[in-house]
C-alpha cells in the first residue's frame, strides 16, 4: 500500500484522478470521436498535461506512478498513450484503506 499512499500524496496526481473520473466533463471528446476512439476508454497524455498545466515529462511520470499504484490503466494507439481510471482497483484500495483506519 505504500506505493498507493505515495501516489496519492501529491495534489496534481489526485487532480488527475479527479479529472479522469468524468472525462466528458473535463476533456473535449470531438478529436477522440474523429479518430474512432471513445474518451471513456482513455485520455491521452497531452490532454492531461494541458488540463493540469504541467510539463509533458512530469505528466508522464505522474501517470506512470498512478499506474504503478494500480489506480490507472493505459493502452497505446500508434504513438499515443491513453489513460483511464481502474475503478475496480480504486474500490478495492479504498476498502483496504477504510479497514486499516
Amino acid at each position: 500500500m505504500g506505493v498507493v499512499y505515495r501516489a496519492l500524496a501529491n495534489d496534481t496526481r489526485r487532480l488527475i484522478l479527479d479529472l479522469l473520473r468524468e472525462p466528458h466533463a473535463h476533456f473535449d471528446d470531438k478529436q477522440y470521436r474523429g479518430l474512432g476512439l471513445s474518451i471513456e476508454d482513455g485520455v491521452c497524455v497531452q490532454d492531461i498535461q494541458k488540463a493540469t498545466k504541467i510539463s509533458q515529462s512530469v505528466a508522464s511520470t505522474y501517470l506512470k506512478s498512478l499506474q504503478s499504484a494500480g489506480l490507472l490503466t493505459s493502452y497505446r494507439e500508434g504513438r499515443w498513450t491513453y489513460y483511464r481510471r481502474d475503478e475496480d482497483a480504486i474500490r478495492t484500495i479504498a476498502d483496504r484503506i477504510g479497514r486499516s483506519l
